[in-house]
Protein backbone atom coordinates (compact mmCIF):
# COMPACT_ATOMS: atom_id res chain seq x y z
CA UNK A 1 0.00 0.00 0.00
CA UNK A 2 1.69 3.23 -1.13
CA UNK A 3 0.63 6.83 -0.60
CA UNK A 4 2.86 9.40 -2.24
CA UNK A 5 2.12 12.26 0.16
CA UNK A 6 3.26 10.39 3.29
CA UNK A 7 6.01 12.11 5.22
CA UNK A 8 7.04 12.78 8.79
CA UNK A 9 5.71 16.02 10.24
CA UNK A 10 8.24 18.83 10.20
CA UNK A 11 7.61 20.46 13.58
CA UNK A 12 10.58 19.79 15.84
CA UNK A 13 11.98 16.26 15.57
CA UNK A 14 9.44 14.11 13.70
CA UNK A 15 6.62 16.44 14.72
CA UNK A 16 7.58 16.39 18.42
CA UNK A 17 8.22 19.47 20.55
CA UNK A 18 11.91 20.06 21.26
CA UNK A 19 13.23 18.38 24.39
CA UNK A 20 14.08 21.06 26.92
CA UNK A 21 17.64 20.92 28.28
CA UNK A 22 18.26 20.56 31.99
CA UNK A 23 19.55 23.61 33.80
CA UNK A 24 21.43 23.63 37.07
CA UNK A 25 20.81 25.84 40.06
CA UNK A 26 19.27 25.64 43.53
CA UNK A 27 15.73 25.03 42.28
CA UNK A 28 16.79 22.03 40.18
CA UNK A 29 18.84 20.64 43.06
CA UNK A 30 15.97 20.93 45.54
CA UNK A 31 13.33 19.49 43.21
CA UNK A 32 15.66 16.62 42.27
CA UNK A 33 16.25 15.81 45.93
CA UNK A 34 12.51 15.76 46.61
CA UNK A 35 11.91 13.59 43.54
CA UNK A 36 14.62 11.15 44.64
CA UNK A 37 13.03 10.77 48.06
CA UNK A 38 9.50 10.31 46.70
CA UNK A 39 10.59 7.91 43.96
CA UNK A 40 12.59 5.72 46.33
CA UNK A 41 9.69 5.61 48.80
CA UNK A 42 7.24 4.64 46.06
CA UNK A 43 9.51 2.01 44.52
CA UNK A 44 10.11 0.53 47.95
CA UNK A 45 6.46 -0.53 48.00
CA UNK A 46 6.39 -1.97 44.48
CA UNK A 47 7.17 -5.40 43.00
CA UNK A 48 9.94 -4.04 40.76
CA UNK A 49 13.72 -3.78 40.87
CA UNK A 50 15.45 -0.46 40.23
CA UNK A 51 19.23 -0.46 39.89
CA UNK A 52 21.07 2.85 40.16
CA UNK A 53 24.28 2.93 38.14
CA UNK A 54 27.20 3.09 38.61
CA UNK A 55 26.81 2.27 42.32
CA UNK A 56 24.58 -0.76 41.80
CA UNK A 57 22.25 0.44 44.57
CA UNK A 58 19.03 -1.59 44.36
CA UNK A 59 15.51 -0.46 45.16
CA UNK A 60 12.13 -2.21 45.16
CA UNK A 61 10.66 -5.51 46.25
CA UNK A 62 11.80 -7.52 43.22
CA UNK A 63 10.26 -7.81 39.79
CA UNK A 64 10.73 -6.21 36.33
CA UNK A 65 14.09 -4.42 36.26
CA UNK A 66 14.64 -0.71 35.56
CA UNK A 67 18.23 0.50 35.19
CA UNK A 68 19.00 4.12 36.00
CA UNK A 69 21.98 4.82 33.73
CA UNK A 70 22.10 8.51 34.68
CA UNK A 71 20.36 8.89 38.06
CA UNK A 72 21.14 12.59 38.42
CA UNK A 73 19.45 13.41 35.12
CA UNK A 74 16.52 11.13 35.92
CA UNK A 75 15.80 12.75 39.28
CA UNK A 76 16.31 16.25 37.89
CA UNK A 77 13.80 15.68 35.09
CA UNK A 78 11.37 13.92 37.42
CA UNK A 79 11.64 16.76 39.93
CA UNK A 80 11.17 19.48 37.33
CA UNK A 81 8.38 17.95 35.25
CA UNK A 82 6.90 15.01 37.16
CA UNK A 83 5.52 12.25 34.93
CA UNK A 84 6.41 14.25 31.82
CA UNK A 85 10.00 14.21 33.06
CA UNK A 86 9.73 10.48 33.76
CA UNK A 87 8.89 9.87 30.10
CA UNK A 88 11.45 12.35 28.82
CA UNK A 89 14.22 10.70 30.81
CA UNK A 90 13.36 7.45 29.04
CA UNK A 91 13.52 9.30 25.71
CA UNK A 92 17.07 10.50 26.46
CA UNK A 93 18.20 7.07 27.66
CA UNK A 94 18.68 8.14 31.29
CA UNK A 95 16.90 4.89 32.19
CA UNK A 96 15.94 1.71 30.41
CA UNK A 97 14.42 -1.72 30.93
CA UNK A 98 14.21 -4.97 29.00
CA UNK A 99 10.45 -5.18 29.64
CA UNK A 100 9.03 -1.68 29.37
CA UNK A 101 5.35 -2.63 29.45
CA UNK A 102 5.90 -5.15 32.23
CA UNK A 103 7.76 -2.62 34.36
CA UNK A 104 5.22 0.17 33.79
CA UNK A 105 2.28 -2.11 34.59
CA UNK A 106 3.34 -2.39 38.23
CA UNK A 107 3.14 1.32 39.17
CA UNK A 108 0.12 1.81 36.88
CA UNK A 109 -1.86 -0.59 39.07
CA UNK A 110 -1.24 1.69 42.06
CA UNK A 111 -1.28 5.05 40.32
CA UNK A 112 -3.70 6.68 42.76
CA UNK A 113 -1.57 5.86 45.82
CA UNK A 114 2.03 6.24 44.64
CA UNK A 115 2.21 9.79 45.97
CA UNK A 116 1.22 10.32 49.64
CA UNK A 117 -2.26 11.87 50.10
CA UNK A 118 -0.78 14.93 51.84
CA UNK A 119 1.25 15.74 48.72
CA UNK A 120 -1.56 14.90 46.30
CA UNK A 121 -3.40 17.95 47.65
CA UNK A 122 -0.64 20.06 46.13
CA UNK A 123 -1.17 18.53 42.69
CA UNK A 124 -2.83 21.62 41.23
CA UNK A 125 0.17 23.75 42.26
CA UNK A 126 2.88 21.59 40.71
CA UNK A 127 1.24 19.81 37.76
CA UNK A 128 1.44 21.68 34.43
CA UNK A 129 -1.89 22.61 32.89
CA UNK A 130 -2.96 21.91 29.32
CA UNK A 131 -1.69 24.75 27.10
CA UNK A 132 -4.42 27.00 25.70
CA UNK A 133 -3.44 26.19 22.11
CA UNK A 134 -4.16 22.49 22.73
CA UNK A 135 -7.75 22.97 23.93
CA UNK A 136 -9.98 21.09 21.50
CA UNK A 137 -11.77 24.14 20.14
CA UNK A 138 -12.86 24.35 16.53
CA UNK A 139 -9.80 26.53 15.88
CA UNK A 140 -7.35 24.03 17.42
CA UNK A 141 -8.81 20.59 16.74
CA UNK A 142 -7.48 20.01 13.25
CA UNK A 143 -3.92 20.86 14.33
CA UNK A 144 -4.28 18.51 17.31
CA UNK A 145 -5.47 15.66 15.10
CA UNK A 146 -2.89 16.35 12.40
CA UNK A 147 -0.05 16.17 14.95
CA UNK A 148 -0.67 12.45 15.37
CA UNK A 149 -2.69 11.08 12.48
CA UNK A 150 -0.96 12.96 9.66
CA UNK A 151 2.53 11.70 10.54
CA UNK A 152 2.58 9.11 7.76
CA UNK A 153 0.08 6.55 6.52
CA UNK A 154 3.02 4.29 5.71
CA UNK A 155 4.17 4.47 9.33
CA UNK A 156 0.83 3.22 10.64
CA UNK A 157 0.71 0.49 7.99
CA UNK A 158 3.99 -0.87 9.37
CA UNK A 159 2.47 -1.94 12.70
CA UNK A 160 -1.32 -2.12 12.20
CA UNK A 161 -3.08 -5.13 10.71
CA UNK A 162 -4.42 -5.26 7.15
CA UNK A 163 -7.70 -3.55 8.14
CA UNK A 164 -5.70 -0.49 9.29
CA UNK A 165 -7.75 -0.44 12.49
CA UNK A 166 -6.12 1.81 15.11
CA UNK A 167 -8.26 0.85 18.09
CA UNK A 168 -8.86 -2.10 20.42
CA UNK A 169 -9.55 -5.42 18.76
CA UNK A 170 -12.10 -7.89 20.11
CA UNK A 171 -10.48 -11.34 20.13
CA UNK A 172 -13.41 -13.33 21.46
CA UNK A 173 -17.14 -12.72 21.72
CA UNK A 174 -17.57 -14.69 24.96
CA UNK A 175 -18.53 -12.44 27.87
CA UNK A 176 -19.46 -12.48 31.54
CA UNK A 177 -22.31 -10.41 32.92
CA UNK A 178 -21.33 -8.43 35.99
CA UNK A 179 -23.12 -6.06 38.32
CA UNK A 180 -22.65 -2.32 38.52
CA UNK A 181 -19.21 -1.32 39.78
CA UNK A 182 -16.39 1.16 39.21
CA UNK A 183 -16.27 2.12 35.54
CA UNK A 184 -19.90 1.21 34.86
CA UNK A 185 -23.37 2.56 35.54
CA UNK A 186 -25.32 -0.68 35.73
CA UNK A 187 -25.23 -4.38 34.94
CA UNK A 188 -22.99 -4.91 31.92
CA UNK A 189 -20.79 -7.44 30.12
CA UNK A 190 -17.04 -7.97 30.33
CA UNK A 191 -15.24 -9.63 27.44
CA UNK A 192 -13.33 -12.80 28.31
CA UNK A 193 -9.58 -11.95 28.42
CA UNK A 194 -7.71 -13.13 25.31
CA UNK A 195 -4.74 -15.47 25.35
CA UNK A 196 -1.52 -13.70 24.19
CA UNK A 197 -0.31 -15.15 20.90
CA UNK A 198 3.07 -14.58 19.24
CA UNK A 199 3.59 -15.46 15.61
CA UNK A 200 6.96 -16.58 14.29
CA UNK A 201 7.65 -13.39 12.32
CA UNK A 202 7.21 -10.34 14.58
CA UNK A 203 7.04 -8.12 11.49
CA UNK A 204 3.67 -9.66 10.61
CA UNK A 205 0.39 -10.19 12.41
CA UNK A 206 -1.43 -13.49 12.26
CA UNK A 207 -4.83 -13.68 10.57
CA UNK A 208 -6.54 -13.77 13.96
CA UNK A 209 -5.68 -10.10 14.51
CA UNK A 210 -7.52 -8.82 11.43
CA UNK A 211 -10.40 -11.12 12.37
CA UNK A 212 -10.48 -9.61 15.87
CA UNK A 213 -10.51 -6.09 14.45
CA UNK A 214 -13.34 -7.02 12.12
CA UNK A 215 -15.23 -8.59 15.03
CA UNK A 216 -14.99 -5.32 16.96
CA UNK A 217 -16.40 -3.32 14.05
CA UNK A 218 -19.19 -5.77 13.25
CA UNK A 219 -20.36 -5.73 16.87
CA UNK A 220 -20.51 -1.92 16.85
CA UNK A 221 -22.55 -2.00 13.64
CA UNK A 222 -24.85 -4.64 15.13
CA UNK A 223 -25.35 -2.54 18.26
CA UNK A 224 -26.16 0.51 16.12
CA UNK A 225 -28.68 -1.52 14.11
CA UNK A 226 -26.95 -0.97 10.77
CA UNK A 227 -28.71 -2.87 7.99
CA UNK A 228 -29.76 -2.47 4.36
CA UNK A 229 -30.86 1.14 3.77
CA UNK A 230 -29.56 2.55 7.08
CA UNK A 231 -28.30 6.11 7.03
CA UNK A 232 -25.06 5.98 9.01
CA UNK A 233 -22.92 8.75 10.45
CA UNK A 234 -19.38 7.88 11.49
CA UNK A 235 -17.51 10.44 13.59
CA UNK A 236 -13.81 9.78 13.03
CA UNK A 237 -13.11 7.96 9.75
CA UNK A 238 -9.80 6.34 10.53
CA UNK A 239 -8.67 4.64 7.34
CA UNK A 240 -12.18 3.68 6.27
CA UNK A 241 -12.66 0.09 7.47
CA UNK A 242 -15.87 0.69 9.42
CA UNK A 243 -17.40 2.69 6.55
CA UNK A 244 -16.57 -0.10 4.11
CA UNK A 245 -18.18 -2.72 6.33
CA UNK A 246 -21.28 -0.58 6.88
CA UNK A 247 -21.60 -0.05 3.11
CA UNK A 248 -21.20 -3.79 2.58
CA UNK A 249 -24.36 -4.21 4.69
CA UNK A 250 -26.22 -1.94 2.26
CA UNK A 251 -26.04 1.25 4.32
CA UNK A 252 -25.28 4.75 3.06
CA UNK A 253 -22.47 6.30 5.10
CA UNK A 254 -21.39 9.85 5.87
CA UNK A 255 -18.02 9.66 7.62
CA UNK A 256 -16.13 12.72 8.88
CA UNK A 257 -12.51 13.27 9.87
CA UNK A 258 -10.03 16.08 10.55
CA UNK A 259 -7.05 14.12 9.19
CA UNK A 260 -6.11 14.96 5.61
CA UNK A 261 -3.85 11.89 5.30
CA UNK A 262 -6.51 9.52 6.61
CA UNK A 263 -9.17 11.02 4.35
CA UNK A 264 -7.06 10.47 1.22
CA UNK A 265 -6.26 6.84 1.98
CA UNK A 266 -9.77 6.10 3.25
CA UNK A 267 -11.21 7.34 -0.05
CA UNK A 268 -8.75 5.11 -1.95
CA UNK A 269 -9.69 2.05 0.10
CA UNK A 270 -13.41 2.76 -0.18
CA UNK A 271 -13.09 3.12 -3.97
CA UNK A 272 -11.06 -0.08 -4.21
CA UNK A 273 -13.80 -1.90 -2.28
CA UNK A 274 -16.39 -0.58 -4.76
CA UNK A 275 -18.36 1.59 -2.34
CA UNK A 276 -17.67 5.16 -3.46
CA UNK A 277 -21.36 5.52 -4.32
CA UNK A 278 -22.39 4.55 -0.78
CA UNK A 279 -19.76 6.36 1.33
CA UNK A 280 -19.11 10.09 1.51
CA UNK A 281 -15.89 11.03 3.34
CA UNK A 282 -15.70 14.65 4.47
CA UNK A 283 -13.14 16.84 6.22
CA UNK A 284 -15.39 18.23 8.95
CA UNK A 285 -15.45 19.04 12.65
CA UNK A 286 -18.26 17.18 14.44
CA UNK A 287 -19.61 20.52 15.68
CA UNK A 288 -20.55 21.47 12.11
CA UNK A 289 -22.93 18.51 11.73
CA UNK A 290 -25.99 20.10 13.33
CA UNK A 291 -26.00 22.95 10.81
CA UNK A 292 -26.32 20.52 7.88
CA UNK A 293 -29.84 19.51 8.90
CA UNK A 294 -29.10 15.87 8.04
CA UNK A 295 -30.31 13.06 10.29
CA UNK A 296 -29.10 9.49 10.62
CA UNK A 297 -30.52 6.15 11.70
CA UNK A 298 -27.21 5.14 13.29
CA UNK A 299 -24.28 7.09 14.70
CA UNK A 300 -21.03 5.23 15.29
CA UNK A 301 -17.65 6.40 16.53
CA UNK A 302 -14.55 4.45 17.45
CA UNK A 303 -12.18 5.95 20.02
CA UNK A 304 -12.77 9.51 18.90
CA UNK A 305 -14.28 10.89 22.12
CA UNK A 306 -10.78 10.85 23.64
CA UNK A 307 -9.89 13.81 21.38
CA UNK A 308 -12.97 15.88 22.26
CA UNK A 309 -11.69 17.39 25.54
CA UNK A 310 -13.70 17.48 28.77
CA UNK A 311 -14.96 21.02 28.09
CA UNK A 312 -16.74 19.81 24.95
CA UNK A 313 -18.20 16.43 25.93
CA UNK A 314 -21.62 18.06 26.29
CA UNK A 315 -21.33 19.57 22.81
CA UNK A 316 -20.28 16.22 21.37
CA UNK A 317 -23.25 14.30 22.75
CA UNK A 318 -25.70 17.13 22.10
CA UNK A 319 -24.61 17.12 18.46
CA UNK A 320 -25.19 13.37 18.24
CA UNK A 321 -28.61 13.87 19.85
CA UNK A 322 -29.52 16.51 17.27
CA UNK A 323 -28.63 14.44 14.22
CA UNK A 324 -30.06 11.12 15.42
CA UNK A 325 -33.31 10.25 13.65
CA UNK A 326 -36.34 8.98 15.60
CA UNK A 327 -35.74 5.35 16.54
CA UNK A 328 -32.02 5.68 15.86
CA UNK A 329 -29.19 4.11 17.84
CA UNK A 330 -25.69 5.21 18.81
CA UNK A 331 -22.70 2.95 19.35
CA UNK A 332 -19.30 4.26 20.35
CA UNK A 333 -16.06 2.66 21.48
CA UNK A 334 -14.45 4.74 24.20
CA UNK A 335 -11.24 4.54 26.23
CA UNK A 336 -12.08 5.44 29.80
CA UNK A 337 -10.43 6.02 33.16
CA UNK A 338 -11.70 5.81 36.76
CA UNK A 339 -14.10 8.62 37.62
CA UNK A 340 -12.16 9.86 40.64
CA UNK A 341 -8.88 10.01 38.68
CA UNK A 342 -10.64 11.81 35.84
CA UNK A 343 -11.83 14.51 38.23
CA UNK A 344 -8.39 15.22 39.66
CA UNK A 345 -6.47 15.06 36.36
CA UNK A 346 -8.81 16.76 33.88
CA UNK A 347 -6.83 19.98 33.57
CA UNK A 348 -3.39 18.34 33.56
CA UNK A 349 -0.84 18.43 30.77
CA UNK A 350 0.63 14.94 30.44
CA UNK A 351 3.47 13.27 28.56
CA UNK A 352 0.84 11.79 26.22
CA UNK A 353 -0.55 15.28 25.54
CA UNK A 354 2.89 16.73 24.91
CA UNK A 355 4.24 14.06 22.58
CA UNK A 356 1.36 11.97 21.22
CA UNK A 357 -2.19 13.36 21.50
CA UNK A 358 -2.38 17.15 22.02
CA UNK A 359 -5.63 18.12 23.70
CA UNK A 360 -6.68 14.54 24.42
CA UNK A 361 -8.36 13.49 27.65
CA UNK A 362 -10.17 10.33 28.73
CA UNK A 363 -13.69 10.37 30.15
CA UNK A 364 -15.17 7.98 32.68
CA UNK A 365 -18.24 5.91 31.89
CA UNK A 366 -19.94 7.69 34.79
CA UNK A 367 -19.40 11.16 33.32
CA UNK A 368 -20.65 10.00 29.92
CA UNK A 369 -23.84 8.78 31.60
CA UNK A 370 -24.18 12.01 33.60
CA UNK A 371 -23.75 14.26 30.56
CA UNK A 372 -26.12 12.33 28.31
CA UNK A 373 -28.78 12.31 31.04
CA UNK A 374 -28.40 16.00 31.78
CA UNK A 375 -27.98 17.40 28.26
CA UNK A 376 -29.50 14.95 25.75
CA UNK A 377 -32.39 12.58 25.17
CA UNK A 378 -30.13 9.56 24.53
CA UNK A 379 -29.49 7.01 27.27
CA UNK A 380 -26.78 4.41 27.82
CA UNK A 381 -28.41 0.97 27.47
CA UNK A 382 -25.51 -1.44 26.94
CA UNK A 383 -21.83 -1.66 27.87
CA UNK A 384 -19.17 -4.20 26.92
CA UNK A 385 -15.87 -3.80 28.78
CA UNK A 386 -12.83 -5.08 26.88
CA UNK A 387 -9.75 -3.57 28.52
CA UNK A 388 -7.76 -6.81 28.46
CA UNK A 389 -8.30 -6.92 24.70
CA UNK A 390 -6.68 -3.50 24.34
CA UNK A 391 -3.66 -4.63 26.34
CA UNK A 392 -3.21 -7.51 23.89
CA UNK A 393 -3.81 -5.22 20.89
CA UNK A 394 -1.13 -2.81 22.09
CA UNK A 395 1.29 -5.63 22.87
CA UNK A 396 1.01 -6.81 19.27
CA UNK A 397 1.37 -3.30 17.85
CA UNK A 398 4.47 -2.63 19.96
CA UNK A 399 6.09 -5.96 19.07
CA UNK A 400 5.59 -5.32 15.37
CA UNK A 401 6.64 -1.66 15.62
CA UNK A 402 9.97 -2.60 17.20
CA UNK A 403 10.51 -5.36 14.65
CA UNK A 404 10.01 -2.82 11.85
CA UNK A 405 12.76 -0.51 13.12
CA UNK A 406 14.66 -0.37 9.82
CA UNK A 407 11.48 0.38 7.89
CA UNK A 408 10.48 3.12 10.34
CA UNK A 409 13.91 4.74 10.03
CA UNK A 410 13.63 4.35 6.27
CA UNK A 411 10.57 6.62 6.32
CA UNK A 412 12.74 9.40 7.76
CA UNK A 413 12.03 8.95 11.46
CA UNK A 414 14.90 8.76 13.96
CA UNK A 415 16.00 6.87 17.08
CA UNK A 416 14.30 9.38 19.39
CA UNK A 417 11.02 8.79 17.57
CA UNK A 418 11.45 5.04 18.07
CA UNK A 419 11.88 5.53 21.81
CA UNK A 420 8.92 7.91 22.04
CA UNK A 421 6.57 5.54 20.25
CA UNK A 422 7.80 2.45 22.08
CA UNK A 423 7.19 4.29 25.35
CA UNK A 424 3.73 5.40 24.18
CA UNK A 425 2.66 1.90 23.13
CA UNK A 426 4.11 0.22 26.22
CA UNK A 427 2.78 2.93 28.57
CA UNK A 428 -0.69 2.46 27.08
CA UNK A 429 -0.45 -1.33 27.31
CA UNK A 430 0.47 -1.00 30.98
CA UNK A 431 -2.58 1.18 31.60
CA UNK A 432 -4.95 -1.49 30.29
CA UNK A 433 -3.05 -4.48 31.69
CA UNK A 434 -3.15 -2.92 35.18
CA UNK A 435 -6.83 -2.01 34.96
CA UNK A 436 -6.12 1.69 35.39
CA UNK A 437 -7.52 2.26 31.89
CA UNK A 438 -10.43 0.50 30.26
CA UNK A 439 -12.19 0.51 26.90
CA UNK A 440 -15.88 -0.16 26.32
CA UNK A 441 -18.38 -0.39 23.53
CA UNK A 442 -21.28 1.79 24.69
CA UNK A 443 -24.73 1.68 23.11
CA UNK A 444 -27.32 4.46 23.41
CA UNK A 445 -30.95 4.76 22.40
CA UNK A 446 -33.27 7.73 22.63
CA UNK A 447 -35.28 7.97 25.82
CA UNK A 448 -38.96 7.27 25.21
CA UNK A 449 -41.57 9.57 26.82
Amino acid sequence: MTVEKNRPAETGSQGMPPLEPLRGGPRTAVSAAVARRLFRAAVGRLAVTVIEEPTGHRLGRGGPVMRLHRPEEFYARLGRDGLIGFGESYMTGAWDTDDLAGFLTVPAARMATLVPPSLQRLRALVTPRLPHHQRSTEANSQANISHHYDLSNDLFALFLDETLSYSAALFDTSTTQVAKGPGSVGDHHVATPPEPVDHDDPRRHGPDFAEAQGRKIERLLDEAGVTEGSRVLEIGTGWGELAIRAARRGASVHTITLSVEQLELAEERIAAAGFSDRVHVELMDYRALAATGATYDAVVSVEMIEAVGHEFWGTYFSTIDQVLAPGGRVSIQAITMPHDRMLVTRDSHTWINKYIFPGGFLPSVEVIDEITRAETTIRLVDQLEMGDHYAETLRRWDRRFLAQRDAVLGLGFDDMFMRVWHFYLAYSQAGFASGYLNVSQLTFTRETP
